[in-house]
């Protein structure tokens, strides 16, 4: 057991992982190579942090840390260690979120998408779990299909979310921007293709709405296309404005105010060719 990959695991899967003897995961906790978290269940050196902490309390990581841990894009704000605790768990000092529905075993060290999801509905607002969703759509982590089909039986509650879901949003912050502008009853279309322009992320009418991400400011070959596509939209004479990050989750109220002294003048419907 010379190179073992960073990981938290159950002995049983210790044992077949590693090809290792249940007295060579004994001695080599007992000298320190591993760690040992609570009955059945070790860490190898530089396993991650929060997954040590779920386990060691008695439970796995679950619901939004279980998401991150597999590069969903979360919301800020979540920032507790949250744990679907086993029979074993101890409460004291960790989150202990529960799943709807069936409760599924605690067989890895961190839930699938699927529990996470199932945990996350609870824990989330409604705006932020889908946006979670629509992440790990886009990214091609799971489906709608494969979703309902492990929860099986889906509560309605859960099944509205997931009908407003839409796996073509390239950001969290697109999703949030379509969410609210949709129960505002703007007439919304995502990931439009406009000629010379190329896709846009939201389209009311004529007005563009394109969603920069937290870490947007890339390449410089990536803002020369932006404000080539900028120049070119304006050339069709269609309107585009671009909001940011901050803009979307910390100053909406501003940036509504603004969408709509443009909807309310019908400029965004006025488009001669």
């Amino acid at each position: 057991m010379d190179e073992l990959a960073p990981g938290v695991f159950r002995a049983k899967e210790f044992k077949r992982r590693f090809h290792a003897t249940y007295e060579e995961i004994f001695d080599a906790a007992v000298s320190g190579s591993i760690d040992r978290l609570r009955h059945g269940w070790y860490a190898t050196p530089n396993s991650d942090a929060a997954v040590v902490s779920a386990v060691r309390a008695g439970g796995v990581l679950s619901c939004v840390s279980a998401l991150k841990h597999h590069g969903v894009w979360v919301a800020p704000g979540y920032d507790d260690v949250h744990v679907r605790k086993s029979r074993y768990a101890e409460e004291v000092g960790i989150r202990c979120c529960h799943a709807f529905g069936r409760v599924p075993p605690t067989p890895h060290a961190v839930d699938s998408l699927a529990v996470a999801f199932a945990c996350a509905a609870r824990c989330m607002t409604e705006e932020h779990w889908i946006a979670a969703v629509d992440s790990a759509l886009n990214l091609g982590m799971t489906s709608v299909s494969r979703l309902e089909a492990a929860w099986q039986n889906t509560p309605v509650w859960v099944s509205t979310m997931l009908a407003k879901c839409d796996g073509r949003s390239q950001s969290g912050t697109e999703s949030i921007a379509r969410l609210r502008l949709r129960a505002l009853n703007f007439r919304v279309q995502t990931q439009v293709s406009i000629p010379t322009v190329g896709k846009v992320d939201l389209l009311v009418g004529r007005l563009i709405i394109e969603c920069d991400s937290e870490g947007h400011h890339g390449p410089r070959d990536q803002r020369r296309n932006d404000y080539r596509r900028d120049r070119k939209a304006l050339i069709g004479r269609w309107l585009c404005i671009r909001v940011d990050y901050q803009d979307i989750l910390y100053n909406w109220p501003t940036i509504l105010a603004d969408i709509r002294m443009i909807t309310s003048t019908d400029l965004h419907r006025r488009r001669r060719v």
